[in-house]
């Protein structure tokens, strides 16, 4: 069995299938961006993408994404090491503080703009409301998604 994660095979033991994938995802495969929040799936604090739709990781299982392609906030940067442009559009904006939200609120957003290629604010505000953030009041992370939007086509 196997995934597609951040564009590389992983190979999944079937003693893994029934471990929840954020845990796999941190522990085994030391991808750390998609954080342990609620545990519920209620803060976004995990959200990963599968198979282009944003996901709650600590509501899924490993044998939930066999076969599929997984994406995380690590596998988003370009090959050449380089921020991609709706990580940069955070950078440049200032849309965080601590941090913490901010893996999750960018899978969020870039989701939501493989979807949408020219959303509104309103849009964005609602597309991103599953993700709560209890530092930047919002603003910034939904200029940053505004300004990143340019480079969906």
């Amino acid at each position: 069995m196997e995934a597609i994660i951040n564009k590389k095979k992983v190979a999944i033991d079937n003693s893994e299938r029934e471990m929840s994938l954020l845990e796999f995802l941190r522990e085994r495969l030391d991808l750390t961006g998609a954080k342990s929040g609620c545990g519920i799936g209620v803060c976004g604090t995990c959200t990963i993408i599968v198979n282009s739709e944003a996901k709650r990781a600590c509501k899924l299982k490993v044998a939930d994404i066999v076969g599929k392609e997984v994406l995380t906030i690590e596998g988003l940067a370009n090959a050449d090491g380089t921020l991609h442009p709706l990580q940069q559009a955070f950078v440049d904006r200032g849309a965080f503080q601590c941090g913490f939200c901010t893996p999750g609120m960018v899978m969020t957003a870039h989701a939501f703009l493989l979807e949408r290629k020219k959303p509104t604010r309103a849009q964005i505000r609602k597309a991103i409301s599953g993700n709560l953030c209890r530092c930047t009041g919002y603003q910034q992370i939904i200029d940053a998604i505004e300004e990143a939007a340019k480079y969906y086509k």
